[in-house]
């Protein structure tokens, strides 16, 4: 994982920002808190920042008007939405916004530091370097970020080459043609996925949400199960401290 400027966490409940900053400090990385938008937003103009933890259901500014601000101004600024309800009322546009990475109240510090190394480490990736399966669809999930749409479906496809048989990558380019407007294309996607592993939950909440009348709901780009060697090797790696 690269080096990265401060991190900010956006919310208005005391506890969670005290939560959240305690658990990002093992990461060795300054953590900074605001309590609404508006603090949030004169933070990221005095000082860089590498990640921002982002609530959505704030007082004043919400956290969608605040996301616009930050893709505008600090496109470079990756964004970890929070919410406490699963949803957004607007999956498309949260996309189109570059909002890829989630997590729900309530959560463990565990789940913070993970998905927050998880973020910055996809600095470090590039068309080259990133061959298997995991780091191009970590690679897509950047181009998202960047709003690279078109590098995003084309890394997607890539990753459906190397392995086939996994039910993410073919979720995640569902969702990259739903946001394109190609609702009808993005449905065979999830089927797709859905063929494959008829468990696999991130499909079935997109087609669902993709085939409703009202379409309310994020966009679920799924979690990537870890292959069984990198599992058994991070089984043992927690057996060895503790």
């Amino acid at each position: 994982m690269q080096k990265q400027t401060n991190i900010l966490v956006v919310d208005d409940e005391k506890n969670i920002r005290l939560t959240m900053s305690n658990a990002l400090e093992p990461l060795e990385i300054p953590v900074l808190t605001a309590v609404n938008g508006e603090e949030a937003l004169q933070k990221l103009g005095a000082e860089p920042f590498g990640l921002v933890f982002l609530d959505l259901k704030m007082p004043g500014m919400d956290g969608m008007a605040v996301m616009r601000r930050i893709k505008e101004d600090w496109p470079k600024t990756r964004v970890i939405i929070i919410t406490a309800h699963g949803t957004i009322a607007s999956a498309v546009e949260a996309m189109k916004l570059g909002a890829v990475d989630f997590i729900q109240k309530p959560f463990s510090p565990g789940e913070i530091r993970e998905l927050a190394t998880q973020v910055l480490a996809r600095e470090a990736l590039d068309e080259e370097t990133a061959i298997d399966y995991r780091s191009l669809i970590e690679l897509a999930k950047r181009h998202i970020t960047d709003r690279e749409f078109a590098a995003a479906r084309e890394t997607a496809r890539k990753a459906i080459a190397v392995d086939p048989g996994q039910p993410g990558a073919y979720n995640l380019l569902g969702a990259l043609l739903e946001i394109k407007g190609d609702e009808l294309e993005a449905q065979k996607f999830y089927r797709a996925a859905l063929d494959i592993d008829p468990t696999y939950k991130p499909a079935q909440v997109n087609l669902d949400r993709v085939t409703s009348w009202y379409k309310f709901g994020r966009i679920d780009i799924g979690k990537e199960k870890e292959a069984p060697a990198t599992q058994d090797k991070a089984d043992q790696k927690d057996a060895d401290e503790g």
